[in-house]
């Protein structure tokens, strides 16, 4: 019989940890990260089981709901009531997973890019969940992340992205001077920008998108695309903007 450990003291070290992840402060510090959502949780352990280490349930008949999807190595939690609400942010009332976030290591810019690569400065966890999920979707395979962006880990982005996080494949850069210098054609949205719908899109590219609000610096050197509307609005959302980019490249990139 699989042992169940119960925890029912907010001075309990695992918990302690565990609260700690839901800020990127923590993840980063402990390399792992928490899952939860109805369909989230039985989808990632259908498709990447080893990515986790322990399930923490409020309960034990919902664990013993979930108890047949779960490999034989994941260590099993109960904790008490108040103490599971403080780390079931989204309210879900379901059992967590615990994860190990991968390292990310540094772009190798100098390198052509294969593909679109995404390069990111989204500092809003939820922009940049939505954002991977957009990403995943049109095939995008590699994420570089810009300092100022959000952890792709953050339980806010987890929520967003609905497990496009396990699709993806992130690496870090120093900084935007790295990014310019690299090799490639380097694109990046723009009000300014030429017609997004007239352009010709190479198939391997950097596509930049600055964080919310603050946009891109000035002297980056992208060339600059714009995506025509009816100017009832100022601008777009950077996610939603980025999104219908994607689905351009996605939809026109050269076979």
């Amino acid at each position: 019989m699989t042992r169940v450990i119960a925890i029912d003291s907010e001075q309990n070290e695992r918990f302690r940890t565990w609260e700690r992840l839901l800020e990127g402060r923590g993840i980063r510090k402990h390399g792992a990260f928490l899952l939860a959502g109805r369909k989230t949780v039985p989808e990632a352990l259908a498709a990447v089981p080893d990515r986790f280490t322990a399930v923490i349930a409020p309960d034990t008949p919902a664990l013993d709901q979930l108890a047949p999807l779960l490999p034989a190595h994941l260590a099993r939690h109960v904790l008490a009531r108040p103490l599971f609400e403080r780390l079931d942010v989204s309210g879900t009332r379901l059992p967590l997973l615990v994860g190990t976030v991968p390292a990310f290591a540094e772009a190798d810019l100098a390198a052509p890019p294969r593909g679109l690569e995404l390069a990111c400065a989204l500092g809003d966890p939820s922009n940049l969940g939505a954002l991977l999920r957009s990403a995943a979707a049109f095939g995008v395979r590699r994420v570089i992340l810009l300092p100022e962006a959000a952890h792709p880990f953050h339980p806010k982005c987890l929520r967003g992205a609905a497990n496009a996080v396990f699709r993806l494949d992130f690496v870090r850069t120093r900084g935007w001077a790295a990014l310019a210098a690299g090799a490639g054609p380097l694109l990046a949205l723009d009000g300014g920008g030429a017609d997004l719908t007239r352009f010709s899109w190479p198939g391997d590219l950097r596509l930049v998108l600055g964080e919310e609000g603050q946009g891109l610096p000035a002297d980056l050197a992208a060339a600059r695309l714009a995506i025509p509307t009816s100017g009832a609005v100022e601008s777009l959302n950077a996610t939603v903007a980025a999104s219908i980019a994607l689905q351009h490249w996605f939809s026109r990139r050269p076979a």
